[in-house]
């Protein structure tokens, strides 16, 4: 069949799957806009306030539900504007096709208006990318372009698609889905070391990644920890994927980890690392980290062996074949010693409450919050000190039900990740927990959310300063506030309001309660500014470079 290269887009997005794509109109996009007015009620597209809030949306799609998240955008600005939104998904390893237009190919290189080398600009954040010179390459460009992004280690990919062959006429022929290519089988050799080795060990940790999530691997992880009775931590990437309150749980290791989970860290003489990659946020001294442990690291990935660490073993595959070959083929084992003696650096934290008038306790603000909210709740942030609090306090219950930006570290990201996550499950609770430095970031999306009536809570955790910076500067820099009291007048309830959202303020810890209710019971959009104290911290907190003998408890 004849088909301008507009629909052949999106008959080969109907091909993989896509019934929802995020963007912002533009020159070079007209004719895709066209077709995707044609397969309105095939395709939704989802109109944000910028091309930013766009990629990010893609990106909270493709975090909760698993697919691959598409977003679309015109050339020049509206390309660049993608960016951000790609290196965040790159760097956590996130399914993900951009869609750019461009000038006409007869104008490529000419300084044309609103042209830009997209695919140059992209190139070290992406898996891929491509630009499409010939209408004839099209359809098989955007079929490699979703295989490309989900097989093996996921991640974004970006199709530049020049306006002319937008419009220009090919003959279409339809193809099965391709769907993600096969993974090769883990060395078997490597699989007998591994089971030798959790044979001998005496005080084995299992630390993993986000590596369990993206290959829905949490069951067997829990059935292999529970079959050899081994303790069990994860970097901030892997929170939803072990249950959080197994007795086998230490919690979040790294800078703002537990004492248990990086005592265990420290202590162990076997670590089974599983789809993570030692980032500095979690071994900030490489040689201090596990320094008595042989280092068995388990990836679908080979450039993350040794990149930060020296493992032992280093077993290549997918996660969910290795973890279930482990487990089929081990002898069940127990710990006590090492399990109970770990298990006694376990720390609960109590919110303060003492004072009913005095501000609220950002731990009560996000336990008040856990305890009205079902197990199916997807929560996103963004990044500083609200972030950290809600992977240490939330208890995340199950896999991708917790959207952060963790390789990156975006401000800004949340708004758009959420709205991504509710737009895919209109039907799920979506809560955004942000920071007044991070949400004027992206507060344009409120829009998205009023245009939309997305029933998104948003919690903004004010306390006026740049949280997380200004906590390192009390720190490291001897109180020397630099830049971090912006000194903004915004009223936010208002704010939300103008944009048709309904505002919400807790100023007190007795209102913590009723407002996180009456916000939960609404229904519709809802921004609830939450007025913390500046002087609130991050704790436990290990300092760059440091070990946990380094840890700071108190401040």
């Amino acid at each position: 069949m004849k088909l301008n290269g507009s629909d052949v887009l999106v008959e080969c997005l109907l091909e993989q799957g896509v019934d929802t794509v995020f963007g912002y109109p533009g020159g070079a996009v007209l004719n895709i806009y066209d077709a995707l007015y044609k397969y309105r009620d095939r395709i939704n597209h989802i109109l944000t306030a910028h091309e930013q809030g766009a990629s990010h949306a893609a990106d909270g799609y493709a975090r909760a539900t698993g697919r691959v998240g598409v977003c679309i955008a015109t050339s020049g600005p509206g390309a660049t504007n993608l960016v951000t939104g790609i290196a965040t998904a790159y760097m956590d390893s996130i399914p993900m096709v951009a869609i750019t237009g461009n000038v006409a190919v007869s104008l490529l290189g000419r300084d044309s208006f609103q042209e830009v080398d997209i695919t140059g600009i992209t190139m070290p954040i992406t898996k891929h990318n491509f630009i499409v010179k010939r209408v004839e390459e099209l359809a098989d460009t955007v079929r490699q372009a979703f295989c490309i992004a989900q097989s093996g280690r996921p991640g974004p990919v970006l199709i530049d698609i020049p306006k002319d062959v937008t419009a220009a006429m090919v003959d279409y022929k339809p193809e099965p889905r391709r769907g993600a290519r096969p993974f090769q089988p883990p060395k078997q050799e490597r699989i007998e070391a591994t089971i030798e080795k959790l044979a001998e060990c005496r005080r084995p940790l299992i630390y993993y990644g986000g590596g369990i999530i993206s290959s829905g691997a949490d069951s067997e992880l829990l059935k292999l920890a529970e079959k050899l009775d081994i303790p069990v931590c994860s970097s901030m990437m892997g929170l939803g994927g072990f249950p959080p309150h197994h007795p086998l749980w230490l919690g979040m290791v790294g800078m703002h980890g537990t004492l248990a989970a990086n005592r265990a860290a420290r202590e162990c003489d076997l670590l089974l690392v599983c789809g993570a990659r030692f980032s500095d946020r979690v071994a900030g001294s490489r040689s201090g980290f596990s320094p008595n442990a042989d280092v068995i690291h388990i990836d679908v990935d080979h450039a993350e062996f040794d990149k930060n660490i020296t493992a032992s073993i280093r077993v290549a595959g997918d996660l969910r074949e290795v973890l279930n070959q482990l487990y089929e083929r081990v002898e069940a084992k127990k710990h006590p010693d090492w399990v109970k003696g770990i298990g006694s650096y376990r720390r609960t934290a109590k919110p303060n409450t003492s004072d009913a008038d005095g501000s609220p306790d950002p731990l009560y603000i996000l336990q008040t919050l856990r305890r009205f909210t079902d197990e199916d709740t997807i929560v996103a942030t963004d990044v500083g000190q609200h972030q950290m609090w809600t992977a240490q306090h939330f208890e995340i219950r199950r896999p991708r039900s917790f959207l952060t930006s963790g390789g990156l570290g975006t401000m800004g990201y949340g708004l758009g990740a959420s709205i991504g996550a509710q737009v895919a499950f209109p039907d799920r609770r979506v809560v955004l927990v942000s920071g007044d430095g991070s949400f004027h970031m992206n507060m344009n999306e409120l829009t998205t959310l009023a245009s939309y009536q997305l029933p998104i809570v948003v919690l903004v955790m004010n306390n006026s300063v740049l949280g997380m910076v200004r906590q390192w500067q009390k720190v490291f820099y001897g109180g020397r506030f630099s830049a971090t009291d912006p000194k903004r007048k915004t009223d936010i309830v208002r704010l939300a309001e103008a944009f048709g959202c309904t505002g919400m303020r807790i100023t007190k810890t007795s209102e913590v309660e009723p407002v996180i209710k009456a916000a939960l019971q609404k229904g519709g959009p809802v921004v609830v500014d939450c007025r913390i104290s500046p002087d609130v911290n991050v704790l436990p907190m290990i300092p760059p470079g440091g070990t946990v003998d380094e840890i700071i408890e108190e401040m």
